[in-house]
C-alpha cells in the first residue's frame, strides 16, 4: 500500500525528503507572510496558508496514507476531552508566565499577538464577548485543523518513516515552533522590525513544548483528532488571556 497518490510517488517518496520539502515550502512561505501581515495589519493571506495546510493531505496522500497520518476515528473519546483541557489549561500557564515576566509590555508574547486582535479601546461587555466569540471559534477551527493535519499529520508521518515517532516529533515540533517566531519574537513595532531574544527563546519552547504534547493526544486518542482539539483548547485559552487577562 502506497502512502503518496501515483502521481507524487513518481517524483518523491515518502520519507524524511518528503517532509522536509513541506516544510521549506509551507513553513518559509508562512513565516513571509506573517511577517508582512504584522507590518501591513492585513491578515487575509494567512487564512490561505491555513487552507492550504489542511488540504495538503488530499492532495498528496492516498485513502491509505490519510488513515496512516491519523485521519481516522478516535478509538477513546474522553480522550479529546481531556486534550482539550490540556490545551486549556497549557496556554493559560504560558500567559501567566509571560506576564509574571514581562507584564503587558510587548515583550510578552501574548500582548504582542494580541495587537493583531485590534480589540477597540472602549468596547462595551456586550460587544467585546461578540468579538471575543469569533475570534475564539475561527481560531479554534482554522489553524488547529491546518497545522495539524499539516505537522503532526502528513509531515510527522512521513519524518516517522524514516527516523520513528520519537525523532519524527521533535522534527516537526521544532518546525512548528521555529515558525511561530513571525508572529512573536521576530517583531514590528513603531514603524521597525526588532528582536526580542529571550522572550522569543521562551515562545519558542512553549511552542515546541505544546507541539509535542499535540502529538501526545494524537497517540492517546487514536486519532489526529486529538491534536486537534488539543490545539483547539490551547487557542481558546490564549484568546481568552488576551481579552479578559491582560
Amino acid at each position: 500500500m502506497q502512502e503518496l497518490k501515483p502521481f507524487w510517488n513518481r517524483i518523491f517518496k515518502f520519507n524524511w525528503g518528503f517532509a522536509l520539502v513541506l516544510v521549506l515550502v509551507v513553513c518559509i512561505t508562512r513565516f513571509v507572510l506573517v511577517l508582512d501581515a504584522n507590518k501591513s495589519g492585513n491578515y487575509g493571506l494567512i487564512g490561505i496558508v491555513m487552507l492550504i495546510s489542511a488540504i495538503t493531505p488530499f492532495i498528496f496522500l492516498t485513502k491509505y496514507g490519510r488513515k496512516e497520518i491519523g485521519m481516522v476515528k478516535p478509538k477513546k473519546y474522553l480522550a479529546l476531552l481531556i486534550a482539550f483541557i490540556a490545551g486549556l489549561i497549557f496556554s493559560l500557564i504560558l500567559y501567566y508566565l509571560g506576564y509574571n515576566l514581562y507584564h503587558n509590555t510587548y515583550e510578552n508574547w501574548y500582548a504582542y499577538i494580541g495587537k493583531s486582535y485590534n480589540i477597540p479601546t472602549v468596547i462595551s461587555v456586550n460587544d467585546k464577548a461578540i468579538l471575543f466569540s469569533i475570534m475564539a471559534f475561527t481560531g479554534m477551527i482554522f489553524s488547529p485543523i491546518g497545522e495539524e493535519l499539516f505537522f503532526r499529520g502528513i509531515v510527522h508521518s512521513a519524518f516517522a518513516k524514516s527516523i520513528g515517532d520519537t525523532k519524527a516529533s521533535i522534527a516537526d515540533s521544532s518546525a512548528f515552533a521555529l515558525t511561530h517566531i513571525s508572529h512573536f519574537g521576530l517583531v514590528y513595532l513603531n514603524s521597525r522590525w526588532d528582536f526580542f531574544p529571550v522572550p522569543a527563546l521562551i515562545w519558542v519552547a512553549g511552542m515546541f513544548l505544546a507541539s509535542l504534547m499535540f502529538f501526545v493526544f494524537k497517540k492517546h486518542s487514536g486519532s489526529i483528532l486529538g491534536a486537534i482539539m488539543c490545539h483547539a483548547g490551547f487557542n481558546l485559552g490564549m484568546i481568552y488571556a488576551i481579552f479578559y487577562l491582560m
